[in-house]
């Protein structure tokens, strides 16, 4: 038996395995459970480094006698497991926070109901062309814990969901980043916005005066929260609109937060649309801070290819031009989608609802999208929202979906996958939803 803790993981996936193999290597008694079935290539993982585990099932006689339980993000808190421990007074973490323990790195971490994917991605890629030591974990899909178990970097780029900061009570971030609040989750948070933007707003949670908060000053809800009341770190607003630590003027980006001001044509980013300017703001000024030169970022702004599966812009066959956004899981994201297309679009929409209001999509629907392909288990609430504006056709799978769109969309058109929904009705995650879709596209 070791000396350290009993720590008991639930859930086997990348979060949990990652957990599980730094809770070994610093010594603690550890045990890993998931109610489901472990994929294969987790369970390779988990013989090699000899990890205890159980699938199938959770055994409450192990899992209740625990010091410590590490819950994996996608395990809401009303499961029968972690209600039994809460009332217990089992203390609950995610992995985040379990991982912050055992590093040194900086920690750059980003959360926002839109972008975050995009900006950690640009973030890394600007650290890393720059010869940085830098890692990219979190709600990306790499365990930020299994990288520090296996060897620890000088900086991590933190991608960070609403449910993984719920569970993050001493982590301190260096630089974080708040690109936008918008209803999202609302399914997992009662339907009570406020808590989910309570949620998000933890990300500044302990940081203090050697800290850097960075936030979109655009956006309403971060406006209405006064970030800069609430942190005593160092506050670094960015704005389309109004001059502050980085701004645009004249087409220009401009990121002002030293003598050293740096100033790049829009036209020159790589990346398109305003949403993206936001995006390379924040990347821009976390860069800055941890000593990028203008040079180094004007470099990386030009290079960076963007991320598959969002606005993806895949094939163009017969003159219809394809794009993924399987990554657009919100209705925020799809309104982004649309205002960056300029041609006549059926669009694809569907998957699990998670409390959308469609209603903000109403005007652009009617501008630019001449049908909508609903591809889902359930499809009504779409039919509802959308019937009375433009025709709907009811789809069940993304082959029927792809072909139909395909027919109905004309030479000099787009077909436009940008679900507003999570993925989960028929697929594993959106990275598989874009993957079928690409592959329907290119049997087409």
């Amino acid at each position: 038996m070791s000396n350290g803790k009993k720590i008991c993981i639930l859930g086997a996936g990348e979060s949990g395995v990652g957990a599980a193999c730094l809770a070994m290597k610093v010594g603690h008694e550890t045990f890993l459970s998931d109610n489901g079935t472990v994929a294969p290539e987790f369970k390779e993982i988990i013989r090699q480094k000899r990890i205890p585990f159980e699938e199938g099932k959770h055994s409450l006689d192990i899992i209740l006698n625990a010091d410590e339980i590490i819950k994996s993000p996608g395990i809401p808190d009303d499961a029968q497991i972690v209600r039994e421990a809460i009332r217990r007074n089992i203390p609950i973490i995610s992995e985040i926070e379990f991982a912050a323990r055992y590093t040194a790195g900086k920690k750059i971490c980003i959360t926002g109901s839109n972008g975050k994917t995009t900006t950690a991605e640009l973030t890394f890629h600007i650290l890393r062309q720059a010869g940085y030591d830098a890692a990219l974990v979190g709600n990306i899909g790499n365990s930020f814990a299994a990288r520090v178990a296996k060897n620890d970097a000088d900086y991590y780029v933190l991608e960070l969901s609403s449910f993984q900061l719920d569970n993050m009570y001493d982590f301190k971030a260096d630089i974080a980043i708040l690109l936008n609040i918008t209803p999202d989750h609302l399914d997992r948070y009662e339907h009570d916005f406020e808590k989910y933007i309570q949620s998000k707003l933890r990300i500044m949670q302990n940081m203090d005066s050697r800290g850097a908060v960075l936030y979109c000053a655009d956006d309403p809800v971060l406006k209405k929260y006064e970030i800069s009341q609430r942190t005593p770190a160092a506050v670094y607003p960015f704005s389309v609109k109004n001059k502050m630590a980085a701004y645009k003027f004249d087409n220009e980006i401009v990121i002002d937060i030293n003598e050293n001001k740096f100033t790049m044509n829009q036209s020159l980013l790589n990346i398109k649309g305003d949403h993206n300017m936001y995006n390379s703001m924040a990347a821009g000024i976390a860069a800055k801070l941890s000593g990028i030169s203008n040079k180094q970022l004007q470099n990386s702004f030009s290079d960076f290819k963007g991320v598959e599966h969002r606005l993806e812009k895949y094939l163009k066959i017969r003159g219809v031009q394809f794009i993924n956004d399987s990554k657009a899981t919100n209705v925020n994201s799809v309104w982004y989608a649309l205002q960056t297309v300029n041609t006549p679009t059926v669009l694809i929409l569907g998957g699990v609802d998670k409390g959308n209001d469609y209603d903000v999509l109403k005007d652009l629907v009617k501008k630019k999208v001449k049908a909508i392909v609903a591809m889902g288990i359930d499809n009504s609430l779409i039919i509802k929202a959308f019937e009375d504006i433009v025709h709907v056709y009811d789809t069940h799978s993304m082959k029927k979906a792809v072909e139909l769109s395909y027919t109905l969309a004309e030479d000099g058109e787009t077909v436009l996958l940008s679900p507003a929904c999570a993925s989960f009705d028929l697929f594993k995650n959106y990275q598989e939803r874009g993957k079928i879709f690409k592959q329907v596209v290119r049997n087409l």
